[in-house]
């Protein structure tokens, strides 16, 4: 295989075509704004995403689907959550052979709350996809095209499949490990988002560290519950795609979530923060998934449930803090404890 399509050219999708491009494979970038694939094809930048960057000339750019497929057995989607659906069945009705689908997204589908793999797997036969796989872990688009040191995960039901795909992205700057559980690594890459968008908002507040080592380890403890609850290994999330992901976005400027968390906490609403970031923030809508699925679940999430109502309901950060604070005194192992041994007894 020597040509690899990339469907979503923002930022992070234009940085894992950087990668495929160092390690010697043809890139079909896919976009559906024509000005942009313009941009790629002739000054070989993504200015929007990657400000200064220079592309390989490895990377094609293209707005026609059957093109970016043509010739190729492996596709990577790194479209938005909300996205991914229609542009599944896009590809359905244009695929001749067995593809090995690769995802990059860290997110849930608003409406059903599926994950990523769910969503393909419903909308791609069975016969028209050789595996699924998530690629994940901390890693910002920014440093990944600068070739910075990044270790990410790429996780799959099957194990050839994940091998494969580290193969395919793993080189001296762009670590990959293999992981089996693809719960576990959707759901990681997805709540973090939600705890990165806490920990701009106590930056925003003018809080200091101690506020948001607080939040970051009960955020954890919060995604492992749900994580577990629908069938996830606990371990996965003290790896790379749980704890790893949940430090590089609660601490980075380059965090989407983060700096739209840190307008909140600054006292902006949301609409206008979402039209200042101009990019995709799927925090908000991976909040507005895990709160439905905490409730369906019953499990307890009060971080996420406060984010909500700061998100949804205009709840001023500040109070939302107090209140969580203030919530009824706890023991900080019990209910971990009590989620994993019913995880447990599920598996058995």
């Amino acid at each position: 295989m020597k040509k690899i399509a990339v469907l979503g050219a923002g930022s992070w999708g234009t940085a894992l075509s950087m990668v495929l491009a160092d390690n010697g494979y043809t890139v079909s970038l896919w976009s559906h704004r024509k000005e942009q694939v313009s941009e790629l094809l002739e000054n070989h930048t993504n200015n929007k995403y990657l400000p200064g960057v220079i592309l390989s000339k490895k990377i094609i750019g293209t707005n026609d689907l059957s093109q970016a497929l043509d010739q190729t057995d492996a596709l990577l989607l790194v479209v938005p959550a909300k996205a991914m659906r229609e542009v599944l069945r896009q590809i359905h009705g244009i695929m001749r052979q067995p593809m090995l689908f690769i995802h990059g997204v860290k997110g849930i589908e608003p409406g059903t709350f599926k994950r990523m793999s769910e969503v393909i797997e419903e909308e791609i036969p069975a016969q028209l996809r050789q595996a699924i796989v998530a690629l994940s872990g901390p890693s910002h688009a920014e440093e990944v095209s600068l070739r910075h040191p990044t270790t990410v995960a790429v996780a799959s039901n099957d194990l050839s499949a994940a091998k494969k795909a580290q193969d395919l992205f793993f080189n001296h700057y762009f670590r990959v490990y293999t992981n089996g559980d693809t719960i576990g690594v959707e759901i990681g890459g997805a709540l973090k988002n939600i705890i990165a968008l806490g920990a701009g908002m106590l930056d925003g507040l003018g809080y200091g560290d101690n506020a948001k080592a607080a939040l970051i380890t009960r955020g954890l403890a919060e995604i492992t519950r749900l994580g577990t609850k629908l069938g996830a290994h606990p371990l996965t999330f003290i790896g790379l795609t749980g704890m790893g992901d949940l430090i590089v976005t609660c601490t980075s400027v380059h965090s989407r979530n983060w700096k739209a968390g840190n307008m909140l906490g600054k006292g902006e609403k949301l609409d206008s923060v979402l039209e200042k970031m101009g990019m995709v923030v799927e925090g908000v809508r991976t909040t507005r998934a895990a709160h439905a699925l905490a409730k369906t679940m019953n499990v307890e999430m009060p971080i996420t449930s406060a984010i909500y109502q700061v998100l949804f309901d205009g709840k001023h950060p500040k109070k939302a803090v107090d209140e969580l604070m203030d919530r009824d005194k706890k023991d900080e192992i019990a209910p971990l404890t009590r989620s994993l041994a019913e995880n447990n007894t599920k598996n058995q």
